[in-house]
């Protein structure tokens, strides 16, 4: 490992921060994201720094002020805001005390911050406050944890950084530990930093450069180290050639493990909890999961503590998964996923007993899922989440193949995992914000280019959903997933390739369907075309064309999403997208109106099929929608001015010609039917084989 730190960089974030908020902080948000920067030394949220600066109160007054990194941010992409600002001299005067509760630490941290609004300081902030310094840097790096996590980890630890750096026995985050680190500190003052076994590294300096160099230093004697020792020991061996790629395995796996994952709903109509996927698949994650070590090592727990809230002490590992028999392979995932649960929950049941404690138990599914041949699967409750898990998977393998070649990887015993894992203070980070109506589920759109598509979509990804937009072109289907990200957020959406007139081209975006996000539980099938003509003017080759697209395309999408459903065994929910013409049929628009109505009876007949499953079918007959936003509608700019020849109005009439036939006089829009969709998708009523009109009003296309 090198320094990143470049002068210039750092004289620009002086330029930036510096006039509010002082040079030195300047120069402390600057070093941080330097940190933040190696994902070998933080993930997500991990490690925390601090600075030790005068204050200036608005009387005026000068006091010491302890800015440390706030609780679940991130390094990378600190701000002055992810530095709350405290009163040192007080905190300093806690180390007094014999004892001081989780609680009440947080409580005297947030009742002596300079500003009631700033975020909750580190939990490690009082560590922080108790050490000299002014400037304090701590990660999680790999290649320190690769010497810690190990039997004789002080030795080793010793042999690559020397007597210079204090080594002390791993002590859970609190008062405990920031009181046994400012004692180790005191007695060793020219030490140049800190390793705690299992946990991490500290190192302080005078200013921010001095630090930050001081630890790139320090990671980096442990990474030679490493090197030299795993070499003479050989490390795991590059997984061996396969004949199915990876990721038609884990396409298989994948919605099944899904299934087996969820939770059932909060109440008894509302859909199942599951979970979103993140998948990956790195020449070494394969390796790790092919090589003979995997099943012993997945048994040992996180490469430090804090990373259980987001993986669960250990993975499940699938040990000679049966691909070549689907039936066999989801009896296989049963069983090894009920044999966690049980685990989990003796594990959960023995901690609470022996401790002597009452904790809320968390649900007992894995985050992790490794399998030979496909590699690691990873669950959260978001994509977001779910990359953080795969994120720490990916280092956790590698760090302990890394280990395992240094000499034997061990980790914290169950006991300190649990602490960790029921910690109050670790909880509040994942959060507890009320759910939406589509959370945790995963909705697929065909015709997801087009402006009902977009505006479906757009819905969803409001009401809480992760969307798959599908459409013929892939150009246009990656640019509206490109936009519903900007909406709501990286992860929330992904756009396919799809002709639904393709059995294989529907079952490939299926596939990837899965691979993105594990599986699939709305399905939208809203593409569609048309053709303006009389009867007696309509080629064959254009019904066909109209037909193949308006219902075979339907059809060839419920077929599949009853694959998917089934895989799940989790229920799930159809919205077919017929049109207004199916009751209400257009002069001049006999293919289309008589394909909606085949789309129509199909997916009726797909509601009384797919009942056993738990999956409702329903239909929306929209009216005209003509845009979304600045998306026109492809089909209406191609039948649009046929259309208007055939009501004998000019092409711009249309929209206000669709709008006043309604008995509401309004436009529809996209929007409106994506809160169609909403409305089915999120179990509202129990309802299958239904048609909602959202047309206005149009007497003559009421259901009857």
């Amino acid at each position: 490992m090198q320094s990143r730190w470049n002068d210039a960089d750092a004289r620009r974030a002086v330029q930036e921060w510096g006039p509010d908020h002082g040079e030195l902080l300047a120069l402390r948000i600057y070093s941080s994201r330097l940190i933040g920067a190696e994902p070998d030394l933080v993930l997500h949220g991990g490690g925390n720094t601090s600075l030790k600066a005068p204050y200036r109160t608005l009387l005026g007054d000068h006091l010491e002020c302890l800015y440390v990194k706030g609780s679940g941010s991130s390094l990378d992409r600190v701000g002055p805001r992810d530095f709350p600002a405290l009163d040192l001299a007080y905190l300093r005067r806690l180390e007094t005390l014999p004892s001081l509760t989780d609680e009440e630490m947080v409580n005297q941290l947030r009742t002596h911050l300079f500003d009631a609004t700033a975020p909750n300081p580190s939990v490690e902030a009082l560590l922080h406050a108790f050490l000299p310094h002014r400037f304090v840097d701590h990660s999680h790096a790999d290649a320190v944890l690769a010497l810690t996590n190990q039997p004789d980890g002080e030795k080793l630890v010793r042999e690559a950084l020397g007597e210079q750096v204090i080594v002390l026995p791993y002590i859970m985050p609190g008062f405990p530990l920031a009181k046994a680190v400012a004692e180790a500190a005191r007695e060793r003052p020219s030490a140049r930093s800190i390793v705690l076994l299992k946990h991490g590294l500290f190192t302080f300096g005078a200013d921010a450069r001095e630090s930050y160099e001081r630890h790139v230093e320090l990671v980096d004697a442990c990474e030679r180290f490493a090197e030299a020792r795993s070499r003479s020991r050989g490390a795991i061996s590059i997984a061996p050639a396969q004949a199915v790629p990876a990721a038609e395995l884990a396409a298989r796996a994948a919605p099944v493990l899904r299934g087996l994952l969820a939770e059932p709903g909060l109440d008894p109509e509302a859909p199942p909890r599951r979970m979103i996927l993140d998948w990956r698949a790195s020449p070494e994650a394969l390796a790790f999961c092919a090589s003979a070590a995997a099943a012993a090592l997945a048994e040992r727990g996180p490469l430090t503590p804090d990373h259980v809230i987001r993986t669960k002490a250990f993975p499940l590992f699938v040990e000679d998964p049966a691909w070549d028999d689907a039936i066999c392979l989801r009896k296989q995932l049963e069983r090894a996923v009920t044999s966690y649960r049980a685990a989990y929950d003796a594990y959960f049941e023995e901690q609470v007993h022996s401790k002597g404690v009452s904790r809320q138990k968390l649900d007992s599914a894995p985050r992790v899922v490794l399998m030979p041949g496909a590699g690691a699967l990873c669950f959260g409750k978001t994509k977001r989440d779910a990359a953080v898990a795969a994120d720490i998977t990916e280092h956790t393998l590698r760090v302990k193949a890394l280990a395992e070649a240094i000499g034997r990887y061990e980790a914290l015993s169950l006991s300190d995992l649990f602490d960790m894992e029921y910690w109050s203070l670790e909880q509040a980070k994942l959060g507890r914000a009320a759910e939406l109506p589509l959370e945790r589920q995963v909705v697929l759109v065909t015709g997801g280019a087009g402006a009902i598509g977009i505006g479906v979509g757009d819905v969803c990804a409001g009401a809480g959903a992760h969307v798959v937009l599908a459409d013929l072109d892939e150009i246009r289907v990656k640019a509206a997933a490109e936009k519903l990200i900007r909406s709501h957020g990286p992860g929330r959406a992904v756009g396919f390739a799809m002709d639904v007139t393709d059995e294989a081209s529907v079952r490939r975006a299926f596939d990837a369907a899965c691979l993105a996000y594990g599986g699939v539980d709305v399905v939208v099938a809203n593409a569609g075309v048309a053709v303006v003509a009389p009867i007696a003017d309509l080629s064959v080759s254009d019904v066909r064309r109209v037909a193949d697209v308006n219902y075979l395309g339907v059809l060839l999408t419920l077929r599949e999403a009853a694959r998917i459903f089934r895989m799940q065994g989790t229920g799930g929910n159809v919205v077919v997208n017929a049109s207004k013409n199916v009751f209400a049929p257009g002069k001049d628009f006999g293919a289309y109106s008589a394909s909606k109505a085949a789309a129509h009876q199909i997916g009726k007949v797909a509601a009384i099929e797919l009942a056993p499953l738990g999956v409702r079918v329903n239909l929306i007959n929209a009216d005209a929608v003509f845009a979304e936003g600045e998306t026109p509608s492809g089909l209406w700019q191609t039948v649009g001015p046929d259309r208007a020849r055939s009501r004998g109005l000019p092409v711009e009439a249309l929209p206000d010609f669709y709008r006043d036939r309604s008995l509401l006089r309004t436009r529809v829009s996209a929007r409106h039917v994506g809160n169609a969709v909403v409305f089915f998708a999120s179990n509202q009523t129990p309802t299958t084989g239904a048609t909602l009109p959202v047309d206005g009003g149009i007497v003559e296309a009421f259901p009857r």
